[in-house]
Parts: C-alpha cells; sequence; structure tokens
C-alpha cells in the first residue's frame, strides 16, 4: 500500500473530477470554528490499493508559521457551498505535535502513526502514546483500528448525493521524431559504346588493251611527268558526351495511419446496500 497525491497523480484533476469537489480541493479554508482560519487545503493522499482517500494536507499558514500537516480525512467536516473544512475541537497545541509533512516519500509507518497517535481520542486533547498497539505494520489495517479517522468525510450540504466512481481509460498522443531519411545522388562509371557508319573513298585505276589507234602527233605521247590528279576523302568517327535527363525524382512525406489499442484493468464502484428486519429498500 503506497499513498499517492491527488495533484501528482492526476495533473488535470480539475477537469478529470469536473463536477466533484475533488476539482476544487485546493480551494478549501480549513476551520477549528466558525470563524477560525488556521489553513488551507493543499493537495490530498489517497490509498493505492483501494482508491479512498486518507489524508488532507494542510498548509496552516501563518498560525503555525507555513507548517504543513496531514488531516485524515475521517476528521474533515466539509462546507461545499462556502468552500470550507471544519476540523472541530482541534487545538494549536495538537497541530505543533503533528510531524510536519515534507512530501509523499515521508509518509511511511512511523509517520503515520505519529499523526494517529495526536489525532486519537485522549483526554485534555493529548495525545494517546502508541505503545502497546494491538497491530504491526504489516497487520494495520485504517478502517478496522481508526475507523472514525478514515471514514468519509461529513458535509454540511444535506443535498449532497453518494458519489460512485468510475475508472476511465484516457487515450492521448505524443508526437516524437521516429528518424530521418536523407535523399542525396552519386556517380558511377560504366564503360558504353556507340556505332556508326563512315565512309572512306578509295581510287581505282582500271587498265585496258588499247584499240591500236595511231597517236595524233607522236613526239606529244612519249613525256615523263604527272598526267591525272584526284582529292580522296574519308569520314572520320567524331565521340563526344552530352548529358540528358535520365529520371525525375521527387521526394515528399506520406503519413500511414494505424489503430493501437491497449488494454488496462479499470476500478469502478458499486453501490451496497445492507437492511435488517422489514426495512423495504426501494431503487429508483
Amino acid at each position: 500500500m503506497t499513498l499517492l497525491s491527488l495533484k501528482e497523480t492526476y495533473p488535470d484533476y480539475r477537469n478529470t473530477f469536473s463536477d466533484d469537489s475533488l476539482s476544487h480541493l485546493n480551494d478549501y479554508s480549513v476551520y477549528v470554528s466558525d470563524d477560525d482560519k488556521v489553513g488551507s487545503i493543499e493537495d490530498g493522499l489517497f490509498d493505492d490499493t483501494t482508491g479512498r482517500f486518507r489524508y488532507l494536507i494542510v498548509d496552516t499558514g501563518m498560525w503555525i508559521f507555513g507548517k504543513k500537516v496531514l488531516l485524515p480525512i475521517g476528521k474533515a467536516e466539509f462546507d461545499t457551498t462556502n468552500r470550507r473544512v471544519y476540523v472541530r475541537g482541534l487545538t494549536k497545541d495538537q497541530v505543533e505535535s503533528l510531524p510536519e509533512y515534507h512530501g509523499t516519500q515521508a509518509v511511511d509507518y512511523n509517520h503515520e502513526e505519529s499523526v494517529r497517535g495526536v489525532y486519537r481520542e485522549a483526554p485534555a486533547g493529548r495525545s494517546i502514546p502508541v505503545e502497546g498497539r494491538a497491530y504491526t505494520q504489516e497487520t494495520y489495517d485504517y478502517d478496522q483500528y481508526d475507523a472514525d479517522l478514515y471514514t468519509a468525510p461529513q458535509t454540511t450540504d444535506t443535498n449532497q448525493p453518494i458519489r460512485l466512481y468510475e475508472e476511465r481509460l484516457i487515450a492521448d498522443k505524443n508526437r516524437m521524431k521516429a528518424g530521418n531519411v536523407s535523399v542525396g545522388k552519386h556517380v558511377e562509371t560504366e564503360s558504353s559504346q556507340v556505332s556508326i557508319p563512315v565512309e572512306r573513298e578509295r581510287v581505282v585505276i582500271e587498265r585496258t588493251e588499247g584499240t591500236g589507234t595511231m597517236a595524233a602527233d607522236p613526239d606529244h605521247v612519249f613525256a615523263d611527268g604527272e598526267v591525272a590528279r584526284m582529292e580522296v576523302y574519308e569520314e572520320k568517327a567524331n565521340v563526344r558526351k552530352e548529358a540528358f535527363v535520365r529520371e525525375e525524382v521527387n521526394v515528399r512525406k506520406e503519413t500511414d495511419q494505424e489503430m493501437v489499442t491497449e488494454k488496462a484493468s479499470i476500478r469502478r464502484e458499486e453501490l451496497d446496500v445492507d437492511s435488517d428486519g422489514a426495512t423495504e429498500v426501494v431503487s429508483r
């Protein structure tokens, strides 16, 4: 069993308990009589096993120089109309005898025993010693040994209904970074070939038998030197490289949605009605 803080367990408690006095818990002031204010409610502690409230955390302000103490829930009388909590018969000496509250870590078994010893009924408002008790840390039970300290609080609002609570699973989402995608380019080199037909001219000399025709001028037939000139051409392959757009790439993000289902155990209060004799109970 661990005592949990209302505000730490439910940071959004004002909306979580929007239809209940818990949503206005720290709006309550604490009085020991009709006009004697001794402090204000700062928070509450509940039992994580049963979910029942066990203590109110009271800031005594200037009454005891800002000391924070624990008030068992059974000693609180709620006035929901005026936002007041009355603790009848509480004395300044009793509050000074209470161990100071410094946080949930300080509320261990020994701390609670010191608190209970102050609030238990005793002559002249003096605390009852806890020595010789009939229980141990392992066997102590709030409702068995100190039911008057830990029963449901009283209220001066006679029309205040009995509220039955239930837990509900609230789903929320947190957006968090899942990773990075980097898109870049690199150059790969490979061998390629291209073919193109080229033309090359050549000189063809054809020789045939003479016709036996007599030369017109014998003096000009027999001579040395060039008798014909012909230019010869050929094509050479000219291979060069040019860059072309091979592919276009668009980079964008798309969102996929999937349903995530989680299971958890939740608690719900049910109403127990006990009657004896011939009492008739009508449920509507």
